[in-house]
């Protein structure tokens, strides 16, 4: 009788627990953030991934939001970016959250993820108790918004749709533009978003004229400046 009891209590627990799965490009980050979801028993990451491409396979095979209840993506991943990711993960598993993850401050991404549906941005270097709530309240279905992911909510609706700065620019230019910040050329951004050069040139072209950076050693000084807030 005892023995059934605790049977019939060790799958409760488990179909209780919070199935998660990390993609993130960085061995350490993936560590850091399993040994946070660890102290958690209602918490269990059940897979990782290190790239985009290995996120959506990852995810296909564990049956979705049938073997998942969250993904905490990273925003700059390799080869698919994060916002890709993110894109096809809510088209192809709408009612699966994702979580996004960066080093990029509130008001250089998050809007652009709430957006494109994630259920919440959070900075990596958030604190441990922030991170599971945020894990907690998207998995259940909430929205998980720091103060300052609201306020820059808030100032995205207030503008009335008129924006500046990195938010001004499409999901296609905003990826040309981080990877023209990151170093890479026009022909490794063409093989890198699988666009030919002559297309990459042209989204360069607009990513300087909606920047106001004449040259990309210029656009990359913007780039600083808006991660440092300045």
């Amino acid at each position: 009788m005892n023995s059934q009891y605790s049977e019939a209590s060790r799958f409760d627990l488990l179909a209780d627990t919070i199935r998660v799965l990390i993609g993130d490009d960085h061995r350490i980050v993936r560590e850091g953030l399993k040994q946070i979801l660890a102290d958690a028993p209602d918490v269990s990451v059940v897979a990782e991934a290190q790239s985009g491409e290995d996120v959506l396979t990852q995810v296909r095979v564990l049956g979705g939001s049938e073997g998942l209840d969250l993904v905490l993506l990273d925003v700059a991943m390799p080869g698919i970016d994060g916002l890709d990711v993110l894109q096809r993960l809510r088209k192809e598993h709408p009612h699966l959250p994702v979580l996004m993850l960066s080093t990029y401050p509130e008001k250089q991404y998050a809007v652009r993820c709430i957006r494109l549906g994630a259920c919440g941005y959070l900075n990596k270097g958030a604190d441990p108790d922030d991170m599971l709530l945020a894990v907690r309240k998207c998995a259940g279905g909430g929205r998980y918004l720091t103060p300052a992911t609201a306020e820059a909510l808030a100032a995205a609706v207030g503008s009335g749709g008129a924006q500046a700065g990195p938010e001004a620019l499409s999901h296609r230019e905003h990826q040309v533009y981080r990877l023209l910040t990151q170093g890479l050329t026009v022909s490794e951004i063409g093989a890198r978003l699988g666009l030919a050069s002559n297309t990459v040139s042209t989204y360069r072209a607009r990513v300087l004229e909606k920047t106001g950076a004449k040259n990309d050693v210029e656009l990359a000084l913007y780039a600083e400046r808006q991660r440092s807030g300045a």
